[in-house]
């Protein structure tokens, strides 16, 4: 079955037989590529491509933050995800949280870095080449500088505000922010790197680096600790799956949001989707009501004990679901937690009945057709703008995503690990890989994700066209509803006449998120790379 060749792009498709990487930054996807025509695997391009990302998008991600990927090692034919999220601290309580904004910004907003212990956990077990070699991309353009583009000067500006004064050293030399076209030296960073390649993760969690952001902590009002570090471990899970009209999608396990949206495509599976056309009205108002039910139920079971997982991703609870959905729009609570709820507010449906059970996304396949998808995060535009000490690296802001209402199920408390948004995910047909897809846009992922999975499977576009098409996102309670305005007024006004609030939306805007992807032709082997123009996706295909 060839690629689809319909869609109107925005870009050209690219595609390659012997490989494909996909990312938010053309430098990235070039480090990535250079590896694996230097014979590296997808693995050790993963890295290289995390680790570069680090340096040309360090607003996004970095090796202080967090993430997960999902992989497919084909020498074992097996799927795993690596889930290197940091927990919080050991003393993040409550009540050190009372000052405003304290789990938004600065210094006690950080969890545990995680990204430095899952780069070097992924290439300890499936890489095949030294760690000088995968890091030097990332070294090069971070001790000699790179030319900042038009997308990262604009991030960079915007986040200025929460800049810390290790921060303003590193990305203020100007006394402002760097303007599209000149150069961002990191050399601390650059560093950084040069110690993890020779000290690996003992140095990072247990020496030099460990002791630095220990002492930069406590000096500073910070909470994570040696102990933190020390005690930080990365773990290996089978990602969870469902089926969706012959197609098999897999994403991370709980704490990990995703199943918010596998939940939202059961819901929607017995809808003839294709015959309402793509974004009609039918289509986008059967989109957005099973959102606003799948996103219940996240925000109700993400965080539970032993989460009825089984049971949320089950057929009958899926047309239990469908049921709940009528001609009007429905009231959601919005993205997170709330206590108090809106009259008629969408809460989370009773699964008991069916109980069996600022981000970057990129995905690199290699010509064996090993394969990973990954999303890591440094939370919001440089995490907490605080870098840590001497060491170049920006902190995370991960505390942002607990809650801090002591009835939540997501509720601050120490050394817990946190309901995460970020979730990639693979689509496999008849024990073939189809493609790997993924997001930013903190809880708008779980929104962005199904919306990219039904363009290509049930709309028969190519990965360019589905990552490009309009979208929507749900982010305020209420009725709210934002849309990209390339989707017709006629639309945007039928909705309205069915209850939604409608808030039109740029025509191409990044907060419905920056989506990348790569599709395998299932018959020919070969690879289609596609790359959101919302931010500086680029595709590479060797």
């Amino acid at each position: 079955m060839a690629f689809p060749s319909h869609g109107l792009t925005h870009r050209p498709t690219v595609t390659g037989t012997r490989g494909m990487v996909a990312s938010a930054h053309p430098l990235a996807s070039l480090a990535g590529a250079r590896i694996l025509l230097q014979g590296g695997n997808a693995f050790d391009a993963t890295v290289a491509v995390a680790s570069t990302l680090n340096v040309v998008e360090p607003y996004m991600s970095g090796i202080a933050g967090n993430g997960y990927l999902i992989m497919y090692s084909a020498k074992e034919q097996t799927r795993h995800v690596l889930d290197y999220m940091g927990t919080s601290p050991y003393e993040a309580k409550l009540d050190a949280y009372s000052t405003p904004r304290a789990n938004q910004v600065g210094i006690r907003s950080g969890m545990v870095p995680g990204a430095c212990g899952g780069w070097l956990a992924l290439l300890e077990r499936y890489g095949s080449m030294d760690l000088a070699d995968i890091f030097k991309p990332a070294i090069e353009l971070a001790e000699n500088g790179y030319a900042v583009t038009v997308k990262n000067a604009f991030f960079m500006e915007g986040a200025a505000p929460n800049f810390s004064p290790t921060a303003k050293k590193v990305i203020m030399t100007r006394g402002r922010t760097p303007l599209a076209g000149e150069v961002l030296v990191q050399k601390d960073l650059a560093r950084t790197f040069q110690r993890v390649i020779e000290g690996g993760t003992e140095v990072f969690y247990h020496g030099e680096i460990a002791h630095e952001i220990a002492r930069f902590c406590h000096e500073n009002d910070g909470l994570i600790s040696e102990k933190d570090l020390a005690d930080f471990k990365v773990r290996w899970e089978t990602p969870i799956s469902s089926s969706y009209k012959g197609y098999d999608i897999y994403c991370p396990p709980p704490p990990c949001a995703g199943f918010q949206y596998l939940e939202t495509l059961n819901i929607l599976e017995n809808d003839s989707l294709r015959e309402l056309g793509h974004n009609s009205t039918d289509y986008l108002h059967l989109l957005i009501e099973a959102i606003k039910l799948a996103s219940a139920d996240r925000a109700a079971f993400a965080c539970a004990p032993n989460p009825p997982i089984p049971g949320l991703l089950s057929k009958g609870y899926a047309a239990s679901q469908r049921g709940r959905i009528g001609e009007r729009a429905a009231v959601s609570g919005g993205e997170r937690y709330t206590k108090d709820k809106l009259p008629g507010e969408v809460v989370e449906g009773d699964v008991s009945e069916w109980i069996n059970e600022c981000t970057t996304h990129f995905d690199v396949i290699d010509a064996e057709g090993n394969a990973v998808a990954v999303t890591q995060s440094l939370g919001s535009g440089f995490g907490s703008g605080v870098v840590l000490g001497e060491t170049g690296m920006f902190l995370n802001n991960f505390m942002n995503w607990f809650d801090l209402l002591p009835e939540s199920p997501n509720v601050i408390a120490p050394h817990k690990r946190i309901e995460m948004c970020i979730s990639p995910c693979q689509i496999w047909r008849d024990g073939v890989l189809f493609a790997l897809i993924g997001t930013p846009g903190s809880h708008g992922i779980m929104q962005t994700t199904p919306q990219m999975i039904l363009n290509l499977i049930e709309n028969g576009m190519n990965i360019q066209a589905a990552i490009e098409a309009p979208r929507v996102r749900l982010e305020e309670p209420g009725t709210h509803v934002g849309i990209e305005s390339r989707v017709p007024t006629e639309i945007r006004d039928a909705l309205a006449a069915r209850g939604h609030d409608v808030r039109a939306l740029p025509d191409w805007t990044a907060g419905v998120g920056g989506g990348q992807g790569i599709a395998v032709d299932q018959e020919e082997g070969s690879l289609m790379g596609g790359a959101d123009p919302r931010r500086d996706g680029y595709a590479i295909g060797i």
